[in-house]
């Protein structure tokens, strides 16, 4: 490629030149290519060390003029050819040009100006991300795709120095870092080392250190542990690795693949050797980070962070933290942890002023929102700058009024959009509906403001009369209402609120009933998302009602088991807001749809929250704080049950190792965690778990998790099965009671189960909860994430793992292949689909992946994929004829017409090749020839051969499909189908010369060559009598057709006939198929006499099946295989066109085929696909070979 003209001083050091003129010089790289000797490796392992820009480039082009010592390098390839192709631009285009020049100088400035528009030029209409990166890491991602054989759609991200470990042995070389492979390369004095892994094999991702490998990241995938070290800065690799893996674990659980933020702000200053991906990956992780510390939407993205000062009128002094701007938010976190937290959506700012700036309060900005609030921050380093950040997104803030203040300058800006909608709303949504007013409720109309539950929680609308022996709590109830009301005076109230140790207290104390509903929307996050989507509910359950779906079966099963000790849920009104709200949420997310547990979890924020309230707070539980808990295989929940696995092991050792011994973890945690102990613990109790959870989130559920464990230590470690453990924890929770609490008590059905005759004592849920903080508050939400990480890397392997194994079980009965080579089938076949959807496919992944199906049919793949796996694991090699077989195949497989197909039918169609007797072949042989697998661009005359097939593909019309359809058509799929040869349809001519042709492609590399092309020419000629007899029955006698006989038939029938022209017309037809399937046949690249021999004896195999009729003008016609011509043509080849009336049926073919040893044993034969997977899984590195082998020849050409 060009690259901006550098000035070189030292022009033959490590080079050789190859070509050179007056003006310029074409280099070599020594030790690149062929040769080099010991100076060739010396500067080969010189340039892997120190990563010289000639390492990636091996050629280049250098300007000289005249008796210059100075030397302007301005352009490098990576191969000969494109340096080449450089040199003759430069020959042709410059060097008449320059030879006008008097001055040297005039010479060397007009090549630099040109090279320099060259460049321009290129970057003006080539893609726009590329110019963001640097050019010496552009020349490596070149590299890396030289290496490792990858196409232009695997993106580079960053690139390290390391050793990689082979054996005890360190080797320096350079780790690649691309967005779905992790690559090593190393060559050390002739030892070269080469290293591909995928991130969707990787089950460990370890930074450790040990006497072995200091300081090193361990890489494990199912088979290889591979290990890293000596880095640079190990921290910064092992984060970009953490991420990448994780992109490919979110690949296989959702099919999501990764997609580059093209919107970034460009960097204010060059970084070197930073591509826009890292900075995009950079981007996402302090926006994943912002998100969880102030519990904000998804789509928030961080725009940017600066030190400062907060005033607090609360504590009277200035607090130092951090301010963070976003595109719709302001926020506050403070350096010490809990001292104070703030959150400022812009939708509620007013006024934003620059005060004066004084020694004591430098730079101060002063903020006011809706609610008559004041924010004064101070120390802010680039204020101008911020403020015109704020300014900019205020002016996208919909319907929202503000003014900029400056003090001495007073400009005010407003703005008002109120027709642009929020960018928050997803555009596929319709508007929502009109707000109607009390009593309205139209019959087409599920939801409605007048509803009781749009406006009220459950539990006020069912509140009963309290006791007089409630008393006492009562008024415990009101003190903790007026506590709440003083700090609600004191630090604010709303979104804006400031949140300390003091917010933590009084969360900790309990949520008052009359609060629990505004205070859990509020800590949330759940309360912004409600405010920017008006509407956005009611349009929802207008849309989701009244639909039929998986989801919707599964809550109406679930609805009436949430909560049915309790009196709101007893009735219908109580009933149709929990449906409501979880249909609401199932349409808003398919990919979770409806989990149980989630009825259980929405019930109870229904008794505190309005509809549309509990509808948000769901969307918070699922989307941001408990992520992929609910999703169809409870990930999340299975990785927060490993992270408390490891959390008990480091906090409960003794206890860990017995509990491990009976299987209690596993088994206890799911229900604790999928249900926040809404399940297992007496509701009054749990709540208040819930209070905290929504403040401090997952690390209150680890810790009091953990704290129930250490209050039963000593009776589990006695227990001597699962059993007893169970029951042990059970009925400690049963007793967990909330003392404090004004309802009434709701009898808990697990405790009423499990309750004996000597119930243990009643434990209070507030010391629990206190108990949990004093012992095990040590914990780091970003620590929990980091421990999610590693068990997210195990549980996702793990549950691909089994559905590898549910897989192979189900398909084992059906394929006589061994399940060893099912499961490496498996595992080419997910790859093959993985790939796609990173490096393009003909349809997208959501297409081709569907986690609702069975494991059987989750992945598919397309006809180009087919293809490739056809072609490397086929046992029927035909050479260049191979992808129209396999594409024949693969319309046959694809029984459901959706252009994919799923493994079962994959392993179907490969079975029968491998390992099926002599008549399964031929019998997928003879189908292959047939439409549908037979398609019409192949054969022109297919249509007439439609009346043989009118039942199978007659066009129907489409009819809208119920849930009775696709239960018959399930039943019809479970009954066993027994396909006899008579139910085969006829072949006719055209369709058997096809299959002529197909054969001798087959037959052209088996060593028994010959006598398979005597056999086939053999009873080719039999089968052509065999359907001109039939013809007579066909016709009725109307015409008497005589039929010639090859010579190679005369052995078979001794009485011949005469020939007529249609005999020789059918004969002339498979000879001249033959012939063309031989054009068809590449030609062989090295010279000899065996080949030579060769290729003398398979065209001596035309004369057995031509007998005379095969015409030299036959062959070197045009190779198409039915045409139609003009002139003297259609004359000359009158005899080639096709019989329609002539047909024979697959009985009469196996027959045929039975006449012959040499086919018999052919099809006969069993073949081993082991080899062939094993060809496959290595053949990146035999691509990398050959395209370096192929460099290398195209270097010996030239010279």
């Amino acid at each position: 490629m060009w690259i901006t003209p550098e000035e070189v001083l030292l022009a033959n050091a490590l080079w050789v030149s190859e070509r050179a003129n007056p003006y310029f010089i074409l280099q070599r790289r020594k030790g690149h290519g062929r040769g080099g000797g010991i100076t060739g490796l010396l500067v080969g392992t010189l340039d892997v060390v120190l990563d010289s820009s000639a390492r990636v480039a091996p050629y280049r082009i250098l300007h000289q003029t005249g008796e210059s010592q100075i030397f302007w390098n301005i352009a490098c390839g990576s191969s000969r050819k494109e340096i080449t192709e450089h040199w003759e631009w430069l020959e042709t285009n410059l060097l008449q040009t320059l030879s006008i020049f008097d001055n040297d100088d005039d010479i060397t400035t007009f090549v630099k100006g040109k090279i320099q528009g060259i460049i321009a030029e290129e970057n003006k209409s080539g893609k726009p991300q590329e110019d963001e990166d640097p050019g010496k890491f552009r020349e490596a991602e070149l590299k890396m795709r030289k290496l490792f054989g990858m196409p232009e759609e695997e993106k580079l991200v960053n690139y390290y120095p390391c050793s990689y470990w082979k054996g005890r042995v360190p080797r320096q070389g350079w780790i690649y870092l691309s967005v779905n492979h992790l690559c090593f390369y190393s060559f050390l004095l002739g030892k070269e080392v080469s290293l591909v892994v995928q991130w969707t094999d990787v089950t460990q991702l370890d930074k450790n250190a040990t006497l072995v490998f200091p300081e090193s990241i361990r890489v494990s995938t199912r088979g290889t542990e591979h290990f890293f070290s000596m880095f640079l800065n190990i921290n910064e690799t092992f984060k970009l690795m953490e991420q990448l893996a994780n992109i490919a674990m979110r690949q296989l659980l959702d099919n999501e693949s990764f997609s580059a933020d093209r919107s970034l702000p460009k960097p204010c200053k060059t970084l070197k050797n930073v591509s826009a991906l890292k900075r995009d990956l950079d981007a996402r992780a302090k926006n994943e980070r912002y998100r969880a510390l102030f519990r904000l939407t998804q789509d928030e993205r961080l725009d940017g962070h600066t030190d400062c000062t907060l005033w607090t009128p609360f504590a009277k002094m200035h607090v130092v933290g951090q301010m963070f701007v976003s595109n719709n938010y302001i926020c506050f976190a403070s350096r010490e942890e809990d001292l104070c937290q703030l959150i400022i959506p812009l939708r509620e700012v007013t006024i934003v002023e620059k005060a004066d700036s004084s020694s004591v309060l430098p730079s101060p900005l002063s903020i006011s929102t809706k609610n008559k609030m004041t924010f004064l921050f101070a120390n802010l380093k680039d204020r101008d700058f911020l403020v015109q950040r704020i300014s900019d997104f205020l002016q996208r803030t919909p319907d929202r009024p503000f003014i900029v203040n400056e003090i001495n300058t007073s400009f005010h800006i407003c703005h008002c959009f109120q027709e642009n909608p929020s960018p928050s709303t997803p555009p596929s949504l319709p508007p929502s509906p009109p707000v109607l007013g009390l009593g309205e409720m139209p019959q087409n109309q599920h939801y409605s403001p007048s509803l009781p539950t749009a406006k009220k929680g459950l539990l006020q609308i069912y509140q009963q009369d309290v006791p007089e022996e409630l008393g006492p709590k009562v008024t415990r109830e009101k003190m903790k209402e007026e506590s709440w009301n003083i700090h609600f005076f004191e630090f604010g109230r709303g979104v804006c609120m400031y949140r300390t140790s003091k917010t933590r207290e009084l969360v900790l104390n309990g949520i008052p009933e009359s609060l629990r509903g505004e205070l859990w929307l509020l800590f949330s996050g759940a309360q912004n998302e409600m405010a920017t989507h008006t509407g956005y509910y009611a349009s929802l359950v207008e849309q989701a009602m009244g639909k039929c779906t998986l989801a919707t079966e599964e809550i109406e099963r679930d609805l009436h088991r949430s909560m049915p000790e309790h009196h709101a849920f007893q009735n219908e009104m109580g009933i149709a807001a929990l449906r409501r709200v979880l249909t609401a949420y199932a349409y808003r997310n398919p990919t979770i749809g409806y989990c149980q547990a989630m009825n259980i979890v929405t019930s109870v924020l229904l008794l505190y929250c309005t509809e549309e309230e509990a509808f948000w707070l769901l969307v918070a539980l699922c989307e941001r704080m408990l992520p992929d808990y609910y999703n169809t295989r409870v990930v999340g929940a299975l990785v927060d049950q490993g992270v408390f696995e490891e959390l008990t092991r480091e906090c409960l050792p003794l206890l860990y190792e017995h509990m491990q011994d009976l299987g209690v973890i596993s088994t206890i945690s799911l229900s604790w965690f999928l249900t926040l102990f809404l399940s297992v613990m007496p509701f009054d109790s749990a709540v208040l778990l819930v209070d905290c959870f929504f403040y401090e989130g997952i690390k209150v559920i680890f810790q009091v998790a953990l704290a129930v464990l250490h209050a039963n230590m000593d009776q589990l470690l006695s227990c001597s099965d699962e059993g007893e453990a169970m029951t042990i924890l059970g009925r400690y929770l049963d007793n967990v009671v909330n003392k404090q609490t004004v309802s009434s008590p709701i009898p808990h059905l697990h405790a009423l189960l499990t309750s004996g005759n000597n119930p243990p004592p009643e434990i209070d849920v507030f010391e629990l909860i206190k108990a949990s903080y004093e012992k095990f508050g040590s914990l780091r939400a970003d620590v929990i994430e980091q421990m999610r990480f590693k068990q997210r890397l195990k549980v996702i392997q793990s549950l691909e793992d089994t559905a590898k194994r549910s897989v192979v079980r189900a398909i084992m009965t059906e394929s006589a292949f061994s399940i060893e080579e099912l499961e490496e089938l498996y595992v080419l076949f997910k790859a093959k689909h993985i790939m796609s959807c990173y490096w393009g496919a003909s349809s997208t992944a959501a297409e081709r992946h569907d986690p609702s199906l069975p494991y059987l049919e989750q992945y598919r793949i397309d006809s180009g994929q087919f293809t490739q796996l056809f072609s490397a694991l086929a046992p029927w090699s035909c050479g260049l004829h191979t992808n129209t077989l396999s594409s024949r195949l693969f319309r046959l497989l694809d029984q459901n017409k959706d252009s994919l197909i799923n493994f079962k039918e994959f392993v179907t169609g490969l079975s029968g090749m491998c390992h099926g007797d002599m008549t399964e072949k031929l019998k997928l042989l003879y189908r292959l020839h047939l439409p549908p697998a037979l398609c019409p661009e192949e054969a022109e005359s297919a249509l007439e051969a439609a009346q043989f097939f009118t039942d199978d593909d007659m066009p129907q019309e489409e009819k809208p499909k119920d849930y009775k359809y696709y239960l018959r058509m399930w039943a019809k799929e479970k009954e066993p189908k027994k396909e006899s040869i008579k139910d085969l349809p006829r072949m006719n001519q055209e369709q058997f010369i096809e299959m002529c042709k197909t054969l001798y492609n087959m037959f052209s590399e088996d060593p028994m060559e010959q006598e398979l092309y005597h056999g086939i020419a053999t009873v080719a000629s039999l089968l052509l009598r065999i359907g001109e007899v039939g013809k007579k029955f066909t016709n009725n006698g109307s015409k008497k057709t005589e039929v010639q006989l090859p010579p190679a038939v005369d052995a078979l029938q001794p009485e011949r006939e005469d020939s007529s022209g249609e005999g020789g017309s059918g004969q002339s037809l498979v000879s001249k198929a033959l012939a063309e399937a031989q054009l068809e046949t590449p030609p062989a690249t090295a010279a000899g006499s065996d080949e030579e021999a060769k290729d003398d004896t398979s065209v001596s195999s035309y004369s057995v099946v031509s007998a005379g009729s095969l015409q030299c003008e036959d062959i070197a016609d045009d190779t198409v295989l039915i045409g139609c011509a003009s002139g003297d043509a259609v004359d000359r080849r009158r005899g080639s066109v096709p019989d329609a009336d002539w047909s024979i049926t697959f009985e009469q073919v196996l027959a045929s085929f039975l006449t012959e040893t040499s086919l018999v044993d052919y099809f006969e034969k069993k073949h081993d696909i082991q080899s062939k997977i094993t060809a496959c899984k290595s053949l990146r590195a035999v691509e990398r070979q050959i395209s370096t082998s192929s460099d290398l020849d195209f270097s010996l050409n030239t010279h």
